[in-house]
């Protein structure tokens, strides 16, 4: 069973191809290891009949020289995502036991590529969140631990559960979500790979929405080459998505491998943070080696609005949330508490629905857009994203293909150890990633090392619009020369 769960969707592939085992051998093992790992708290939801019944259908398929590219891959879905008739929560008490009767578009995608379902992934409440501490369902528990210590580690967040079933090899991939570092930063916590594709590449249908124009579905896998695979399958155009981008899909696998000689890759100044730790500094400068010993080129680049990105993000996101969570309001669907009157039944269903963390970003954002002040944070936000776009912008225009930056400030802290008594102790997590979704741009996180305390640390390399491929290339150079991490059992 073990050889079955720690191969790469790769390996997989070419094992199912070659009649070496059958879908439903490879979804049993992971069914088993799923059910062994409940102290983790990844999934939510179990789906081992629909998981069984797929795997079947592709077995015959397979049988028949019919599989897709993701033919018998097993797959957890991160709670954001719309599956027909399996119940979708976005880990929120508010949306009770909601089944949804129509699919996502990147997880029908899947389906139709040929992947299996095992279930439904934990992720902080409708996404709000950098540890995975905000879901409904109680946190989850990163597969990792420090060396000598028995203490429960965060995942990161918001797609906690995603990255800690990779790592944990309870599925070989899974979808997830990042509106300001929510797949790159639990990969990085977790030593898996996590990809943020441009905004637009992924169709958002079907997708509990949290900020709109900042949402971006990707894949959390174990390997480059495996996010690579996932992407390809995950991305495309989508009528049902308006903010969905009319452009071929590439075949992202073919990019791994390729020579980065010649590339230039930007260092920004900016990301020297005061504080940083000397391990998060030292693993940064490791990797602009192993990238100039591939045959690349740094150069040092200046992203001078960097500094405003944060509180601009923290203005963005709740407006957007408090717009898009209005719906919730126990009419149509999800939970309902009953009141005296329509205005008392909204109020209570709400207060009993969200979380403390949802109320409070939906109170910042309400405030934010309200008569008086839209003006003095809004709109001033909104001209700081459009700064931090152009900073961007104007380093592409010298030459420059991609960006490399530490991941996170640190590795994986533990449960409950951050945000109790200030919530802006949390959202500093969110610092080297929420430029990237400000600006609409691609971003991949790369396991790269460890801290001192045995912790896995990543690397981020941000992109070009709609150039994924070169992110790729280059986390593929990263990966080889830093090696790969697993942790070791103890669930």
């Amino acid at each position: 069973m073990t050889d079955l769960i720690s191969m790469t969707i790769a390996e997989a592939r070419n094992g199912l191809a070659n009649k070496s085992f059958t879908s439903l051998e490879l979804t049993d093992a992971h069914l088993a290891a799923i059910e062994a790992a409940r102290a983790l708290n990844a999934f939510v939801l179990e789906t081992p009949d629909k998981a069984r019944a797929m795997a079947r259908a592709i077995d015959a398929k397979i049988a028949k020289g019919e599989g897709g590219p993701l033919a018998g891959i097993p797959l957890g879905i991160k709670d954001l995502f719309a599956t027909k008739d399996v119940r979708t929560t976005a880990c929120s008490k508010i949306l009770g036991n909601f089944v949804p009767p129509y699919e996502s578009t990147v997880t029908s995608q899947l389906w139709r590529d040929g992947a299996v379902m095992l279930g439904k992934l934990n992720n902080d409440e409708f996404a709000m969140g950098s540890s995975n501490e905000t879901s409904c369902f109680g946190p989850v528990v990163n597969p990792w631990r420090r060396e000598g210590s028995n203490t429960s580690l965060v995942p990161g967040g918001s797609s906690g559960g995603s990255a800690s079933a990779v790592a944990a090899l309870l599925c070989m991939g899974a979808t997830a979500t990042d509106t300001g570092g929510s797949i790159r930063q639990p990969a990085a916590f977790t030593a898996t790979v996590g990809v943020k594709p441009t905004y637009g590449r992924c169709s958002r249908w079907g997708i509990v929405a949290f900020a709109s124009s900042l949402d971006q579905a990707g894949p959390i896998a174990r390997t480059v080459r495996d996010s690579a695979i996932l992407m390809r399958s995950m991305a495309g155009h989508d009528p049902k998505d308006t903010t969905s981008v009319d452009r071929a899909v590439p075949d992202y696998e073919a990019a791994i491998g390729k020579s980065v000689k010649g590339m230039k890759i930007g260092i920004p100044k900016e990301y020297r943070l005061d504080g940083m730790p000397a391990e998060v500094e030292k693993l940064w400068t490791e990797g602009a080696a192993w990238l100039k010993a591939a045959g690349a080129e740094l150069v040092d680049i200046s992203l001078p609005h960097t500094k405003y990105a944060l509180p601009a993000y923290y203005i963005v996101a709740p407006a957007e949330a408090s717009s898009n969570l209005a719906r919730y309001d126990g009419v149509r669907y999800g939970l309902r508490v009953p009141g005296r009157s329509i205005g008392e039944m909204y109020e209570n269903t709400r207060a009993e629905g969200f979380g403390d963390e949802v109320r409070r970003r939906v109170m910042i954002g309400t405030y934010v857009l309200s008569a008086g002040y839209y003006d003095a944070y809004y709109l001033r936000a909104q001209k700081v994203r459009t700064l931090i776009k152009k900073d961007f912008e104007d380093c592409f225009a010298k030459g420059v293909n991609a960006i490399l930056t530490p991941a996170t400030p640190s590795a994986a802290f533990g449960v409950g150890e951050k945000g109790g008594a200030d919530p802006v102790e949390m959202y500093l997590n969110d610092i080297f990633t929420v430029t990237v979704n400000m600006a609409g741009l691609p971003g991949i996180a790369v396991p790269a090392g460890k801290d001192a305390q045995g912790l896995p640390l990543g690397l981020q390399l941000i992109g070009r619009p709609f150039d994924e491929e070169t992110l790729f290339s280059l986390g593929e150079v990263v990966e080889q020369a830093a090696g790969r991490f697993t942790p070791a059992r103890w669930w």
